[in-house]
């Protein structure tokens, strides 16, 4: 499996997709790719980095895995491509944005790639996942790499808002330099923790470019 992953990254990457573990991991995925239907297609698995370069990081919105129905995922966490129907996490998203910023847009296109053109990295914990079997790839240890890149950005960057939606997310950050970078924490937007209100009034979406603007940065365009 080709590791078609930009410049930048490889280099703040290099030792890390030097290990034994990840090289496994290239094998194993070129295996799954031959014999199962596997998601995002091959040449997008690393697309939440082809699309924000990490001199360009400025938020992360950490994900579980890829959608696993057929034509959905595109590389970047909680994002679809431009045809399919907005997933219901997705949806909140957007009703949570239009209530923070008080906006009555509701987008006709579930793709996050302008987001993510402006420094927001869309990371799912594991980057693939077979066809209609949701973590089946858990295993394949993508994440002790998903791991070392959010290492890497709270290690050798500053000033980046973090959103951590649910415990997995939470879990995820656990090590996060916090005196370097902003937390915001919150129930996931998934239905059942929306409706339970974990999610909407989070106002994150105000307060990530409230902490941007604070320290000089360009908001994000939500």
């Amino acid at each position: 499996m080709e590791i078609n992953l930009s410049s930048d990254w490889k280099e703040v990457l290099a030792s890390e997709i030097e290990k034994p573990y990840f090289k496994e991991l290239m094998l194993a995925l070129k295996l799954e790719y031959q014999t199962h239907t596997c998601y995002p297609p091959a040449e997008l698995i690393f697309s939440a980095f082809n699309n924000c370069s990490f001199q360009d990081v400025k938020v992360v919105i950490i994900g579980q895995d890829p959608y696993h129905g057929e034509g959905e995922a595109n590389g970047l966490s909680f994002s679809v491509n431009d045809t399919v129907k907005i997933p219901p996490s997705l949806r909140n998203i957007f009703k949570e944005i239009n209530m923070d910023l008080e906006t009555i847009f509701m987008p006709t296109s579930g793709n996050l790639e302008k987001w993510a053109k402006q420094g927001v990295l869309l990371l799912n914990a594991s980057l693939t996942v077979q066809k209609d079997n949701p973590n089946s790839h858990k295993h394949l240890k993508w994440n002790l790499f998903t791991d070392a890149v959010i290492q890497a950005i709270s290690d050798k960057k500053e000033n980046v808002v973090f959103l951590l939606w649910g415990s997995f997310a939470q879990k995820k950050g656990l090590k996060i330099d916090r005196s370097k970078h902003c937390i915001l924490e919150s129930g996931h937007p998934s239905p059942m923790s929306a409706n339970q209100g974990k999610w909407f009034g989070n106002k994150h979406f105000s307060k990530t470019n409230a902490f941007l603007e604070s320290k000089g940065i360009e908001e994000i365009e939500w």
